[in-house]
């Protein structure tokens, strides 16, 4: 798969709401490559395995080129001793609201306590029924970029953010 990828990023608030509401939920890790220019990222999802390369986004980060491709569980270990600063742990609870369904990342680790929800879009203007779980928008913040929380984790920072969310 490649191509456009348009999204937009939201805290959620405190609760099990967005739990309640999933129809499906997947134990990702993933771990980056440093490259310059993108972020190549590989992924382990339950037991499935990716290896995705994003170029730098646009628009406010709401839109960036995505190439991803699967890969065997075998090669995505390799890969992961590549990785630099270690490994994201997550949960990714599938949530629908309208024509969309918003996937929920539940962070363990050094990123425990953060929650945040993303919805892809088709074009940057397209409307999207946002659960009553979905807070503040953190689109194009990087703090929220899963390559940033590597170098700088929720557990240094979650202080800066309103109650709600932490």
């Amino acid at each position: 798969m490649s191509g456009l990828e348009i999204e937009r990023k939201f805290l959620v608030k405190k609760g099990d709401a967005y739990k309640n509401a999933a129809f499906s939920s997947s134990h990702i890790k993933q771990g980056y490559i440093p490259a310059d220019g993108a972020t190549v990222r590989i992924r382990i999802r339950d037991d499935k395995s990716y290896l995705t390369i994003k170029a730098r986004s646009v628009n406010g980060g709401m839109t960036r080129y995505e190439f991803e491709k699967e890969i065997s569980t075998d090669e995505a270990e390799h890969l992961m001793a590549l990785c630099q600063g270690g490994v994201i742990d997550k949960r990714r609870y599938l949530v629908k609201s309208g024509n969309h369904t918003f996937e929920v990342d539940e962070f363990y680790g050094d990123n425990e306590g953060l929650v945040m929800a993303e919805v892809e879009l088709s074009d940057e203007s397209e409307s999207y029924e946002k659960p009553d779980f979905i807070g503040l928008e953190v689109t194009g913040d990087k703090r929220f970029y899963n390559s940033h929380m590597l170098r700088l984790p929720f557990k240094l920072w979650k202080n800066t953010l309103p109650e709600d969310y932490r």
